[in-house]
């Protein structure tokens, strides 16, 4: 499974740790928001999943899954810092 590298990547605040997370792909986001994020229900959230997939099969631009987990984090109120 290709990874679908972003241009830059983000990092979001742990809300269990406060510790910061960095996610540089399409593969590594879809993971976090299947397990490890914090709320189980939303629109972005949702959308954020589906994007990250498509961008994995070849879809859709790897940018567009940097978008919409940035929109997730910020629904599920997280601080999200780009580098």
């Amino acid at each position: 499974m290709h990874t679908k590298k972003w241009s830059r990547p983000i990092s979001y605040a742990s809300p269990q740790t406060g510790e910061f997370k960095t996610i540089g792909s399409a593969n590594e986001a879809i993971a976090v928001l299947r397990e490890k994020w914090p709320v189980a229900k939303g629109r972005h959230l949702q959308d954020a999943q589906k994007i990250c997939l498509e961008v994995l099969e070849g879809k859709r631009p790897p940018a567009e899954a940097r978008r919409a987990f940035i929109a997730a984090a910020v629904e599920a109120n997280l601080f999200v810092k780009e580098k």
